[in-house]
């Protein structure tokens, strides 16, 4: 079959055959329909041998979607063949306190018994065939379109915990900043708009992100720099926000983000940019709750599918086939994809127009 994989350390992804997977017991083979690309992959591509989960070569992809043809002993009876599912990707031990309260995307054992998320660790959804080691990994899609889907188990996955987990303070009278109008940030915008009745504010480097921020509704939507934060504190009286949601996580967000919280205010910390919250009494206001949200729950992703088959997320995509994957990929780390990348595997040959 066809894949996209990482094959050495510090490369880029490559287009291959490998043999098709074959279903042990307890797994379930998947037919893809759609994989989305992530900010998370390209930085798998730059970790060095001595952080890297798993093994090389890595197939790619964490975002999926695809339909049951086949399972293992011990699962066939928990899956339909034929139906259509998504993947959800912070796979835990099942058996740890985390696990038992359903957050096993904070599993205790994942990392020493060697229990990585698909794309990140173990083979992930950018081939033409996937294998998921758990039937409960499986959530159905129903109608909902595959290319709409996919970007549903992480882009929409981790705002919506990262929201509801700061949904108390969201109140009428509220303000929340959003920085990063990309695939998360575009999603959270949809969350807040719907789920609270907050002033919400988009932030970013990008005209064409703005302008998209505008269409999904927001209050307002402000360049990345000081001037923000002056915007900001005039907006809340000199206050700041109640809630902060860092959807790109690069120092310059992280050091502007600070300035903008108020008391008691949440600081949510989602991007992996690499840079560095400055925490300290003194260096942000009093009672300040600074967030580091990975993933979500799998009951979170349940809500999320049945927030898409009620219209209130719609996440914008651009549709690549398996052979396009490494240009998507040099796109998505140049800023130039608006909202979600994502694989269609059934797609023969390349998609790119221009």
């Amino acid at each position: 079959m066809k894949a996209i994989q990482l094959r050495e350390y510090g490369g880029r992804p490559e287009v291959v055959e490998i043999d098709d997977p074959t279903p042990g017991p307890g797994q379930i083979l998947l037919k893809m329909t759609a994989a989305g690309l992530c900010h998370s992959d390209i930085g798998v591509m730059n970790w060095t041998k001595e952080n890297f989960w798993g093994e090389l070569p890595l197939t790619l992809g964490h975002e999926c979607v695809g339909t049951v043809v086949d399972a293992g002993a011990g699962s066939r009876q928990l899956v339909t063949i034929g139906e259509d599912v998504l993947v959800y990707g912070p796979w835990g031990c099942g058996r740890c306190r985390q696990c038992a309260q359903g957050y096993e995307n904070y599993c205790y054992n994942a990392k020493k018994l060697g229990i990585y998320p698909p794309g990140l660790g173990t083979p992930g959804g950018l081939a033409e065939y996937m294998l998921v080691d758990r039937a409960r990994y499986l959530v159905p899609i129903g109608d909902l379109n595959p290319i709409k889907a996919a970007p549903l188990t992480d882009a929409g996955l981790t705002p919506y915990h990262a929201v509801m987990h700061s949904l108390p303070k969201l109140k009428a009278h509220s303000t929340a900043v959003v920085f990063g109008v990309g695939g998360l940030g575009h999603v959270a915008i949809q969350l807040l708009k719907h789920l609270t009745p907050s002033t919400v504010v988009a932030i970013d480097v990008s005209d064409r992100n703005l302008d998209l921020a505008r269409k999904l509704g927001v209050d307002y939507a402000l360049k990345s720099n000081q001037d923000a934060v002056d915007a900001v504190s005039d907006l809340t009286g000199g206050l700041g926000a109640e809630v902060v949601f860092d959807f790109v996580g690069i120092q310059a967000t992280a050091d502007l983000g600070a300035q903008m919280t108020r008391v008691r205010g949440d600081w949510n910390l989602v991007g992996i940019g690499g840079g560095v919250a400055k925490v300290g009494f003194g260096l942000l206001p009093y009672e300040c709750q600074v967030f580091s949200p990975y993933w979500g729950t799998r009951s979170d992703l349940y809500d999320v599918v049945d927030l898409a088959r009620k219209g209130v997320i719609d996440i914008h995509t651009e549709t690549y086939a398996l052979d396009d994957a490494p240009e998507a990929y040099r796109r998505l780390e140049a800023g130039e994809i608006l909202g979600r990348g994502v694989i269609d595997p059934q797609l023969k040959g390349s998609a790119l127009t221009s």
